[in-house]
């Protein structure tokens, strides 16, 4: 919504501007009237819509046309008084007043235009016979009121129209010469249906138009005021109530009618809530935000931005296979300006059989955008209508902020749920064989993926002491030459290299040398394709000298070339070392260790498979 309003008075000489402009601020009319009254402005508590209102008056014995065209184009509302007992004054207002206004006015922001009939006292008829034709000749006219400055009547309701005209206009909304909504208007609100579809069966039943009453006026409709707006909808539209709840046709009817009936603000005011501009575009500070991240804090989705994921979800998920088809993906996007996931999303988390994204692959996406673009995440939730439906001031508070990674450091303990393992290898290393086994795809699954739907990121849930923790695997592109601090900044370095290769294993020694060697990031090496023949590196010694030397856990072995799903066995443990990076190496070696977190990681596994069935029942 506008911050302020500015109401120019236009008309020819002797119509009253000045007058009417005296009689709302004195409340009297006045004995003595100049030939311009200065700008006054009313200030916001005073205003019907708590907006501060300047208002502007003309006259063509002070001001130039020079200094009337600056005037014009400055107006958020432009009001042509004129006489309703001079003929003349009506005839200017389409021979001058109207083309002179549209001439030095944008074609694309059109101003809105009130016809002010000044002098009713001094007649016993009405002018709206003359003016009808005129307002249905030009669209930018908002509204015609009839007033007299003398007796003060509608002099309050001049200007509350005035305002109205800017702050709730007419034109983004409606075509009049349609009679019908505009193609912007019709999409907004189609957005707003399907956000308020709770349970996304096509229509709003009563308590999903409560909660649409009190979140956008604050106040629930009663059942009888409930039945009242149906029963209207029902006289007028076959399909515009089904189950005694209100389809899209029915809610885009009522709302039609509210325009019609000259209550734009009841439309507005949703739109609004729902956070349109003017324009019927998504306002920049819904979709984003404040957001204060400092330096070395990762961001996280908290515990209620899940719950409202899972919600959506569970409302697009229509045979509950704890997956999402195309059609289901589509349709829980349908709320997007934009197709937000490409197919690029399927090789990143985990999928069925089937290819469609699980559940736990769906959350674990949402886990990945927010931790890389948090930016991207809030829009995303904006989208979904995450602040309304939540019941929360903005997206911002589905997001958590952790503390520093010095701070986990010093107290060697963390409350982080998302670690970021970089994983480096030289080309055909395997890289993203790893990668892809962490989402369960053996080698052979792996060969089905298309080049240009591949994903340098795997992310998905690992179990460490009995907590679920994401792991997000990144393949960093191995230009040794130049690796940018996104590609360093980690929680756990993973240095891949192929067995049957005899060069592949210095190229991790390399990177390790130059960029991890000195730092507080713990590594770990993996020999990669442990199924094929293992060759001795060409290298000054073996990868597991290089290990002890550099204090390092052995090199683990790993193939993806199995008959089922690859084991997870090591993301368990890189997720353990990222959460842990003051374990010492001793630690790190002794089978006690990782028993115990492993054990862990199958136990809790199994049960929050078990726990999410439970969870699926009662849908």
């Amino acid at each position: 919504m506008r911050k302020d309003v500015r109401i120019l008075l236009v008309g020819e000489p002797k119509v009253g501007k000045t007058s009417l402009i005296m009689s709302l601020v004195s409340e009297e009319f006045p004995e003595v009237v100049p030939y311009r009254a200065e700008e006054i402005t009313i200030p916001a508590d005073v205003t019907p819509e708590r907006v501060p209102t300047h208002i502007v008056d003309y006259s063509e014995a002070e001001q130039t046309d020079e200094q009337l065209f600056q005037e014009i184009s400055k107006a958020n509302v432009i009001c042509i008084v004129y006489s309703v007992n001079n003929k003349k004054s009506i005839e200017k207002v389409t021979s001058h007043w109207i083309p002179l206004i549209i001439e030095n006015t944008d074609k694309d922001n059109r101003v809105p235009l009130i016809l002010v009939g000044n002098k009713s006292d001094l007649v016993d008829y009405s002018s709206m016979e003359t003016i009808l034709p005129i307002m249905n000749q030009y669209s930018e006219i908002e509204t015609c009121v009839e007033c007299s400055a003398k007796n003060l009547k509608n002099i309050s309701e001049l200007f509350y129209y005035a305002q109205k005209a800017v702050l709730h206009p007419t034109g983004p909304l409606y075509c009049p010469e349609k009679k019908d909504m505009k193609p912007l208007c019709v999409k907004a609100l189609t957005r707003i249906f399907k956000v308020s579809d709770l349970d996304n069966d096509g229509i709003l039943n009563d308590n999903e138009l409560n909660f649409f009453q009190r979140t956008c006026f604050n106040t629930p409709l009663e059942s009888q005021a409930l039945e009242d707006v149906k029963n209207v909808v029902r006289k007028n539209l076959t399909d515009g109530v089904c189950d005694n709840g209100l389809t899209l046709k029915g809610f885009l009817f009522l709302h039609t009618l509210f325009i019609q009936r000259g209550r734009h603000e009841t439309t507005w005011t949703v739109l609004r809530r729902f956070g349109y501009d003017d324009d019927l575009e998504l306002n920049q500070d819904y979709l984003f935000p404040p957001l204060k991240i400092p330096p070395d804090c990762t961001t996280e989705l908290n515990h209620n931005a899940y719950l409202f994921l899972q919600s959506v979800f569970d409302k697009h998920d229509k045979d509950r296979d704890c997956a999402l088809s195309p059609e289901e993906l589509s349709d829980l996007f349908d709320v997007f300006p934009y197709m937000p996931w490409g197919p690029d999303v399927n090789n990143t988390v985990c999928t069925n059989d089937q290819g469609w994204i699980t559940y736990q692959g769906y959350l674990s996406q949402w886990t990945l955008t927010t931790y890389l673009d948090v930016q991207r995440c809030l829009e995303y939730l904006g989208y979904l209508g995450y602040s309304i439906i939540a019941e929360q001031e903005s997206q911002a508070a589905g997001i958590t902020v952790t503390r520093d990674k010095k701070i986990d450091l010093q107290k060697k303990q963390t409350q982080r749920s998302v670690f970021r393992c970089n994983v480096f290898g030289d080309v055909g290393s395997g890289k993203s064989g790893f990668l892809q086994a962490f989402l369960g795809a053996n080698l052979m699954r792996q060969n089905m993926i298309r080049e240009e739907h591949r994903s340098y990121y795997a992310i998905s849930t690992t179990y460490v002491y009995g907590q679920e923790k994401y792991l997000l695997l990144h393949e960093v592109f191995p230009d040794f030459d130049y690796l940018s601090d996104a590609d360093l900044a980690c929680d756990i370095v993973c240095l891949v290299y192929d067995v049957s290769n005899p060069y592949s294993f210095e190229y991790c020694a390399k990177v390790f040398k130059q960029y991890f060697m000195d730092s507080k990031i713990p590594c770990m090496m993996i020999a990669a394709k442990s199924d094929l023949p293992e060759i001795k590196q060409l290298y000054g010694c073996s990868p597991l000298e290089f290990c002890r030397r550099h204090k390092m856990p052995p090199p683990q072995s790993f193939t993806c070339n199995t008959a089922d799903a690859p084991s997870r066995d090591i993301y368990t443990k890189l997720t353990t070392m990222a959460m842990y990076p003051h374990v010492s190496q001793v630690d790190l070696k002794s089978s006690t260790f990782w028993l115990k977190a492993s054990v862990g990681a199958s136990v809790f596994a199994v049960l929050g498979f078990a726990m999410y069935r439970v969870l699926l029942k009662p849908r």
